[in-house]
């Protein structure tokens, strides 16, 4: 029987070996698009310049929050504005996959992206430029399953004000609606 253990041992270590060696190798990177040209308005990397300088500014916010028709509003020091616009940043089309999932129009002052298929979550975005910089951008994002429906109207002036207008309607509890507007002080 010791025959029989020992052949039926190996059996297993060579099984599981090719098991994670399969995991192992089938794993890849995320694949992203450094070095090449962005065939869409790079919104991560706007963004993340913005925030890096709405942080070093610290300016004050006059902040009001709407939920189902509750509203409230403080003034606030915001330290990181990162989880503040995450919205707008998680907003990108600059992923291999979508690479002609948008149509562009273009002109001068003008960019507007448009989805060409249902399931993509940002379904337009309309962004304002003059002599090449961003005076304003609007972004509508979309997400509907069997279990919820959101909707998310994204607006945001540069140095002046933030909104996130979002509806979220979930099976069986209801729809919610909140609006965050962020005033930026001069």
């Amino acid at each position: 029987m010791y025959w029989y253990k020992l052949f039926f041992l190996n059996r297993i270590n060579v099984v599981c070996y090719v098991m994670v060696s399969a995991c192992l190798f089938g794993c890849k990177p995320d694949i992203k698009e450094t070095g090449a040209t962005l065939k869409y308005f790079d919104i991560k990397g706007f963004f993340a310049t913005d925030i890096a300088r709405l942080n070093k500014l610290n300016k004050p916010v006059l902040k009001t929050i709407v939920y189902n028709g509750v509203t409230e509003k403080k003034n606030v020091q915001i330290k990181n504005w990162g989880p503040e616009l995450d919205l707008f940043a998680g907003s990108d089309i600059n992923k291999p996959a979508w690479k002609n999932s948008y149509s562009i129009v273009a002109n001068d002052d003008f960019l507007l992206y448009k989805a060409k298929y249902p399931e993509l979550k940002m379904r337009e975005m309309l962004i304002k430029k003059v002599n090449g910089k961003v005076k304003w951008m609007m972004i509508f994002n979309r997400t509907k399953n069997i279990i919820y429906q959101t909707t998310e109207k994204l607006s945001y002036f540069p140095d002046s004000v933030y909104t996130i207008e979002k509806a979220q309607k979930v099976r069986l509890m209801g729809t919610n609606f909140y609006k965050v507007q962020g005033i930026i002080a001069r």
